[in-house]
C-alpha cells in the first residue's frame, strides 16, 4: 500500500504557469536498430564505461510504447512534455515519422510538445571539436522544424552543454569519453555557436518560443579563506557563467574569450541571438575549495588532482541515492542571483529539469524533495523573478548515462525486465498538486 504524505497547501503560482515533465531520447526510446548509432552507443559498448555494463539499446522501449507514456502524461495532468529528438534517428529512414506520431498523440491528449533538439546523442560521424558540427546541427534543426513546427509549443536548442563538455570531453566519464581537461573548451564554444545557428534556423522556419536548457547551481566557497573563495569563483565561471554570459550579455567571462577558437567576436553575435526564455536545470549547489593535491571521489565522479579546485561535501544535509545534497533554498538563491546579475538581459525563466534519484514505488523522499523545491521556486517568484514554468525530471525511470539502470529518477517505476510502468506515490502527489493549482 502506498502511503500518502500530507503537506501544507502549496502556494498558488500565477495563471498560465507551465507544469511539465522531461525525458530524453537516448534514455527512454530504445529501438537502437531503428536509428543510426550515436557516440553513446560506441561509449557504452566499451567495457567499464557504464557501471552496470548496460546499454540503452532497449531502455524503456518508448519508441514502441509511447502511447502508454502519453496516457501516463494525460493521467498526470501536466500541461507540457519535454522530450528530445534523436539526431541519429532523424538521420535514419522514417526516423521523423516516429516523432510525427508522438507529437500528434501529445496534441490529441492535450499535452503541449516541448522539443529538445540535442540531448548528448551526437551521430558518430560528427565531433564537437570540429566547428562544422555547429553548421550541421543547424541543418538538422531545419529538417525537424519543417516537419514538426506546426505543432511544437516550445523549442530547446541544447541540453546542458556544460555537462556534455565537462563530463564527455574534459573528464571522460560520459561519451565520447575524452579526457582533454581544458583543451575541451572548443567543445563549449562550438555548442554555443550551434545554439545561435539553431535559433536562426528555427526563426527562418517560422518557429518561435525558443530557449535553451542550461544546468546551473550556486557555488559556495568552502571557507572565507582567499584560496577557497578564488577556487569557488573559478568553478562558478567554468560551470555557470561560461554558458550564460555569452548567451545573455554577448561576451565570455574575462580571460575566456581568447582561449576559444575562430573569430570569437563574430561568433558571439550569433551565440547571443535573442531567445524567448531561458531554461535552467537545477539539482544542487556545489561547495568548492582550493586544490588538495589528491584525486577525490564526489557524486559518482573521480575528479583529478590537477583541477584548480576541489569539490567538498555539503554537511548536515540529506542526500539522494545519487549522493547529491538536498538543498531546496539554493534554488531560490540561484534564481534571485541570476535576476540580479543579468537584470533586463534575462528573459523569462523556465525550470527545465529538477528531480532526484530514490528507490521504491512508495517514494516519500521524492515527494519531500519536489515539495521543498516547488516551494523554493515560489519564493523566487514572490521575490520578483519572472519564472514561467517547472518541469520534473523525469517521467520514467530510465537509462541514467554512465550509471546505467542503477539510478531511478522517475515519477513512474520502470521494470526493465518486463518494461511494465507503475506510477509511484510521487506521481499521485504531483497529479493532486496540479489539480489544486488549477
Amino acid at each position: 500500500m502506498i502511503r500518502r504524505m500530507v503537506t501544507n497547501p502549496m502556494p498558488q503560482f500565477p495563471a498560465g504557469f507551465l507544469w511539465g515533465v522531461s525525458t530524453s531520447a537516448h534514455q527512454i526510446e530504445g529501438a537502437a536498430d531503428a536509428r543510426e548509432p550515436s557516440v553513446w552507443d560506441v561509449f557504452t559498448a566499451e567495457p567499464g564505461r557504464v557501471k552496470d555494463g548496460s546499454t540503452a539499446a532497449v531502455a524503456c522501449d518508448s519508441y514502441h510504447r509511447y502511447p502508454e507514456d502519453v496516457a501516463l502524461l494525460a493521467g498526470l495532468g501536466v500541461d507540457a512534455y519535454r522530450f528530445s529528438v534523436s539526431w541519429p534517428r532523424v538521420d535514419s529512414p522514417g526516423g521523423l515519422d516516429f516523432y510525427d506520431s508522438l507529437v500528434d498523440a501529445l496534441c490529441a491528449a492535450g499535452v503541449r510538445p516541448v522539443v529538445t533538439l540535442f540531448h548528448w546523442d551526437l551521430p558518430v560521424a560528427l565531433d564537437w571539436l570540429e566547428r562544422d558540427t555547429a553548421s550541421r546541427f543547424a541543418d538538422h534543426v531545419s529538417v525537424v522544424a519543417e516537419r514538426l513546427g506546426d505543432r511544437v509549443a516550445k523549442w530547446i536548442t541544447l541540453n546542458e552543454p556544460a555537462e556534455h563538455t565537462l563530463l564527455g570531453h574534459a573528464l571522460g566519464v560520459h561519451a565520447p569519453g575524452r579526457r582533454l581537461m581544458f583543451d575541451a573548451l572548443p567543445v563549449a564554444h562550438h555548442q554555443l555557436l550551434a545554439h545561435g545557428l539553431a535559433v536562426r534556423a528555427l526563426r527562418a522556419a517560422g518557429a518561435g518560443d525558443i530557449g535553451i536548457a542550461n544546468s546551473h547551481g550556486p557555488t559556495w566557497a568552502a571557507s572565507e579563506k582567499p584560496e577557497d573563495r578564488q577556487a569557488a569563483e573559478f568553478y562558478d565561471l567554468l560551470l555557470n557563467r561560461l554558458f550564460s554570459d555569452p548567451l545573455l550579455i554577448g561576451r565570455y567571462p574575462e580571460g575566456i574569450g581568447e582561449l576559444m577558437p575562430g573569430d570569437v567576436e563574430a561568433d558571439l553575435k550569433v551565440i547571443a541571438e535573442p531567445i524567448d526564455w531561458y531554461g535552467i536545470n537545477y539539482y544542487a549547489p556545489t561547495r568548492v575549495g582550493a586544490p588538495q593535491g589528491a584525486e577525490i571521489e564526489f557524486g559518482g565522479l573521480s575528479l583529478p588532482a590537477e583541477l584548480p579546485f576541489t569539490v567538498r561535501e555539503i554537511e548536515d544535509r540529506p542526500v539522494t541515492d545519487f549522493g547529491w545534497p538536498v538543498v531546496p533554498e539554493a534554488l531560490t538563491e540561484l534564481l534571485t542571483g541570476f535576476a540580479e546579475r543579468y537584470g533586463d538581459r534575462l528573459p523569462p525563466v523556465l525550470i527545465t529539469e529538477n528531480g532526484c534519484s530514490y528507490e521504491g514505488v512508495d517514494d516519500q523522499e521524492r515527494i519531500a524533495y519536489l515539495d521543498g523545491h516547488i516551494r523554493a521556486l515560489h519564493r523566487a517568484v514572490e521575490a520578483g523573478v519572472d519564472v514561467r514554468g517547472y518541469f520534473v525530471w523525469s517521467l520514467l525511470d530510465n537509462f541514467e548515462w554512465a550509471e546505467g539502470y542503477a539510478r531511478r529518477f522517475g515519477l513512474v517505476h520502470t521494470d526493465f525486465e518486463t518494461l511494465e510502468r507503475t506510477p509511484k506515490a510521487s506521481y499521485a502527489w504531483l497529479r493532486d498538486l496540479l489539480r489544486a493549482q488549477r
